[in-house]
């Protein structure tokens, strides 16, 4: 009797076998067919959306139009000559501004809300009203927060301009919205900071996904935080950083909001302050050159990100 049971405990566990592959024998073409049902709702509402204005926009880069609006034809590269040459702005000085706009907004907002979510991923008292507070920003329009900032930098009655004035800092009617390039400044951290909440809870949700116990086990064989951080932290949220990231790029690129409400410098010096899609919304320029602009615009986007994910190279295997 001992020597049933000894045996038929020591026996190998036997393996399940697999459940049999119902899709086994089927070709690729025909389970896209089984599949299409359930993905026909979200392509239609892409090619709605996204695929038919992009092409409208290319297409129309590439018409004539008169004053009133009525196509006249084929305009070859013209639309993109005008756009680039217009007389009296500093197009050069316009794609600049873009790339400051773009690289310097998304670095401070990457680099401020990873202090943030460092910070909020701690425990202590109050965490969950700090949390909430973060959201505020988030919560109110881009038009909002920008009309805000630009009435407390008025020069007559704002309160930033109020407090700036009796620190010494500056000089009274003073107004930094109608300088180009306090402006232009100005705007750069609005954009910081109406794009924090959505980053730092991008970066907060990858935090909480690093195991404590890898940490305390690297600790106990002596890294230091400085390494723990480097070669734990950072490599376990570089997909959450990568998120992060290309968001902000395509957000603040096309952020038109922050740009056109702070900027008030009158006359040429408008376009030290503005962008291609600004400048697109703030002239009359028909909606040939204006879709040429926007085609520009796309391309820049486009590029920036490409330099990104070549550089950074952020869903690279560790």
């Amino acid at each position: 009797m001992t020597s049933v049971t000894t045996e038929a405990t020591s026996s190998p566990p036997t393996e399940r076998a697999p459940a049999p592959d119902k899709n086994r024998g089927t070709s690729g073409f025909a389970r896209f067919g089984m599949a299409l049902p359930w993905l026909l709702p979200a392509i239609v509402l892409i090619a709605a959306v996204v695929l038919y204005p992009a092409v409208l926009m290319v297409y129309n880069a590439f018409r004539k139009f008169s004053k009133y609006g009525f196509e006249q034809g084929a305009a070859g590269w013209n639309n993109f000559e005008t756009a680039l040459t217009f007389p009296g702005v500093p197009v050069a000085r316009i794609m600049l501004n873009t790339v400051v706009w773009v690289v310097v907004v998304v670095i401070a907002t990457l680099l401020i809300s990873l202090g943030l979510a460092q910070f909020l991923n701690k425990t202590f008292p109050g965490r969950k009203i700090v949390r909430l507070a973060i959201v505020i920003p988030w919560a109110a329009s881009v038009v909002m927060t920008s009309s805000v900032f630009l009435n407390a930098l008025d020069p007559n009655y704002g309160l930033f301009s109020d407090i700036l004035h009796r620190l010494g800092l500056l000089d009274s009617g003073t107004a930094l919205t109608q300088d180009p390039t306090t402006a232009f400044w100005l705007a750069v951290v609005v954009a910081v900071f109406v794009s924090l909440p959505f980053t730092t809870y991008t970066l907060l949700a990858g935090l909480q996904a690093v195991p404590g116990d890898v940490l305390e086990a690297a600790h106990v064989d002596g890294a230091s935080a400085g390494q723990r951080y480097r070669q734990i932290v950072l490599p376990i949220i570089r997909p959450a950083i990568a998120v992060a990231a290309l968001v902000n790029i395509i957000n603040v690129f096309n952020s038109l909001p922050v740009l056109q409400i702070l900027n008030r410098t009158p006359g040429y010096n408008e376009g030290l302050t503005t962008t291609p899609l600004v400048f697109a919304y703030k002239s009359s320029l028909g909606p040939g050159v204006s879709s040429a602009l926007s085609v520009i615009n796309l391309l820049f986007c486009i590029v920036i990100i490409a330099i990104y994910l070549i550089t950074v190279r952020p869903t690279r295997e560790q």
